[in-house]
């Protein structure tokens, strides 16, 4: 049974993140905290193969399914390289905007721009939520690394923040 390109990408993440799992065994221990340097990287290497193999489950499923009987061709999702451009210039933008603005500025204009190209808000309630959101990943994001993780995010020129 051969797997479609999900499939594939899923055995690929899998080698991949298992190979890196494998290599986080060698560093070395953390000698004051008790969290030492693997733990985030064996963390996120976790969830990847987790992921992984649920892609490849419902890649496998699915072709399995779609095997029975054939009905018409159906066409794929017709590319959107407008959108695709669109969002490269964005995150261009952002890059841009992070030594002026700061980190906290830029992420929240860039979560609100990132949202507002991918779908439109039609109501007032919609406008709401993209705002909160945009705002609540900044801070978050903000307060993980600021302050959890002592990552010195950058302040900005203009605004100080």
């Amino acid at each position: 049974m051969m797997l479609s390109r999900d499939g594939v990408s899923g055995l690929v993440c899998l080698a991949i993140s298992v190979i890196l799992l494998t290599q986080t065994f060698g560093l070395p221990p953390a000698a004051v905290v008790p969290i030492g340097p693997a733990f985030y990287p064996r963390v996120v290497l976790s969830i990847l193969m987790f992921l992984s193999v649920i892609l490849i489950v419902l890649d496998f499923r699915a072709t399995r399914t779609a095997a029975a009987p054939a009905a018409a061709p159906a066409t794929g999702p017709v590319p959107n390289y407008r959108l695709v451009l669109t969002t490269f210039i964005e995150f261009g933008l952002y890059i841009l905007l992070l030594p002026p603005f700061g980190f906290r500025i830029a992420t929240f204009l860039f979560v609100l721009s990132l949202q507002v190209t991918l779908e439109w808000p039609r109501s007032a309630k919609h406008w709401t939520l993209v705002v909160v959101i945009a705002a609540a990943t900044s801070i978050v994001s903000y307060l993980v690394f600021q302050d959890y993780l002592s990552v010195l995010l950058p302040r900005g020129t203009w605004s100080n923040m």
